[in-house]
């Protein structure tokens, strides 16, 4: 990975950051995206201390937003010539229904539609970066998760935990679309489970209860967050990936998604739905 362009989402705390860390030591130039400026320098001197590696930098944005994923996009269009490896790993919950400035409801603008405006804005330019690799952090969660195309805010009947499992369900359907898409363009896109990891991602955004239940099953049922990690850093640079595209993956091994993913024409839907409430 020796100077090659990685942006990794997400990455001022958990597997993100810990994914970062990891390139970062195999000598990739790292850009991070991040909420705040503020939690970007402490990410990007985490990065460089860990690795001793210099080559760490950063943008911001609100992934929640479409129009700083624009602004994103075309920032890193005119910062870099190539890239090499994408890691969409921002995610959050929402326990309580909101909506984003787009009047999308939060999980499904922040944890699907983002990675996927995102990536379909940088695609030439991960195509004129091949052999190149895309890498979707998903999870079981999509295993219990369905998809109401008549009310994807899910504004009659919210439930935040469902609105996650539709989102990481969103995560599976948009890798799976994606690989037909690029076939034969030299890159690949693979979506994974990081594990139930020990991470702050259930209790932000949530209340009391939530927040105490997340917690005990992170610090009791739950793995560490190096652990967690290791798929999403497998999939960025393993040779054994080369040519793997549109799977799912575990422990650093390949498993199916959910048979509901398999149902014929979800996928090809969810992308029409998503084009149309991004405007692409």
């Amino acid at each position: 990975m020796q100077h090659q362009n990685v942006l990794i989402t997400g990455a001022t705390a958990g597997i993100g950051l810990e994914t970062a860390k990891s390139l970062a030591k195999k000598g990739a130039n790292i850009y991070i995206v991040a909420r705040t400026i503020e939690k970007a320098k402490i990410a990007v001197q985490e990065i460089k201390e860990h690795s001793g590696n210099d080559n760490i930098h950063f943008f911001v944005a609100d992934l929640s937003s479409q129009k700083e994923v624009r602004k994103l996009a075309e920032e890193i269009k005119t910062k870099l010539t190539k890239l090499a490896v994408l890691i969409n790993n921002a995610g959050a919950t929402f326990q309580h229904f909101r909506l984003s400035e787009d009047n999308i409801e939060m999980s499904f603008a922040t944890n699907h539609l983002s990675y996927f405006l995102l990536t379909n804005l940088l695609l030439d330019l991960i195509k004129r970066s091949a052999p190149a690799r895309i890498v979707i952090v998903a999870s079981d969660s999509h295993y219990r998760g369905t998809m109401d195309f008549n009310d994807l805010n899910m504004s009659s009947n919210y439930n935040g935990l469902k609105a996650y499992e539709c989102s990481k369900l969103g995560n599976v359907l948009f890798t799976l679309a994606l690989a037909e898409k690029i076939k034969g363009t030299g890159v690949t896109v693979n979506a994974l489970h990081p594990g139930r990891v020990k991470t702050d991602i259930g209790s932000k955004n949530s209340g009391l209860l939530y927040t105490i239940g997340w917690t005990f099953f992170k610090w009791f049922s739950s793995i560490s967050i190096e652990k967690g990690a290791e798929t999403s850093i497998y999939l960025a640079h393993s040779k054994d990936v080369n040519d793997i595209s549109g799977k799912y993956f575990a422990n650093s091994k390949q498993k199916w998604h959910s048979r509901y993913s398999q149902t014929l024409g979800m996928k090809e839907k969810l992308w029409e739905e998503s084009v149309r409430l991004t405007g692409l």
